[in-house]
């Protein structure tokens, strides 16, 4: 059993890869994004908060993050057994996950970074559908016409994200790689650490991460 931590700018494909190693090892892929906007969708109000910080492209603060990685980390059906998902965003959130770990006798076993030019990254933010029905993603850049008119669910229920514009686009990758960059330096020099090309594609990226958690 063990607990991960997956990083990567907007669009980098840590949710892909998340999902892998979730299926592959049966672990809990917690998502601080996906968390948020469950709070927001439920109407909480934690989620009138997140909502309205995040409307204004800022991102949800450490109180409010805290408040959900704890509810998350001291559930014991995850014990060991979590992908943290573009999470931990800033050094006082990386320190404040070690303590909420060791408090309940947990580590983290390795940590990825999926390392990827803004250039690849519009593109793939740009282009990116989900749909509505099946949950998967497509890209018009990246998948042929036929895969996406041909799509089993339907295209008409290929969706995508409100914010998933250009200018948008570019200040999250700008604001993520600012505000990330501390917190890669400070696990950097873990020996658990692992920066991957995530230009890659995906399948090459999976069988790296693969063969790093079977040693």
């Amino acid at each position: 059993k063990v607990n991960l931590i997956i990083f990567g700018p907007p669009g980098a494909g840590k949710g892909t890869q998340a999902k892998f190693i979730v299926k592959k090892f049966n672990l809990f892929q917690l998502s601080m994004g996906d968390l948020l906007r469950d709070e927001v969708k439920n109407k909480t109000e934690l989620g009138n908060k997140i909502d309205n910080l995040i409307s204004k492209g800022n991102f949800a603060n450490d109180e409010i993050v805290n408040q959900l990685l704890e509810k998350i980390i001291t559930n014991q059906s995850y014990k060991n057994n979590i992908v943290f998902d573009g999470y931990p965003r800033t050094i006082s959130q990386a320190k404040n996950l070690e303590k909420i770990l060791s408090n309940e006798n947990q580590s983290i076993h390795s940590i990825f970074f999926l390392n990827v030019p803004r250039e690849i990254v519009e593109k793939r933010i740009m282009g990116r559908m989900t749909c509505e029905k099946c949950n998967i993603t497509l890209n018009e850049f990246f998948n042929n016409e036929d895969e996406i008119n041909n799509h089993k669910c339907g295209s008409e229920y290929l969706k995508k994200r409100e914010d998933d514009n250009e200018k948008t686009i570019i200040k999250r990758y700008d604001e993520y790689m600012k505000k990330t960059k501390p917190v890669l330096d400070y696990y950097s020099s873990s020996n658990n650490f692992y920066e991957i090309d995530g230009g890659l594609k995906i399948d090459v990226i999976t069988s790296k991460i693969d063969q790093i958690l079977r040693v």
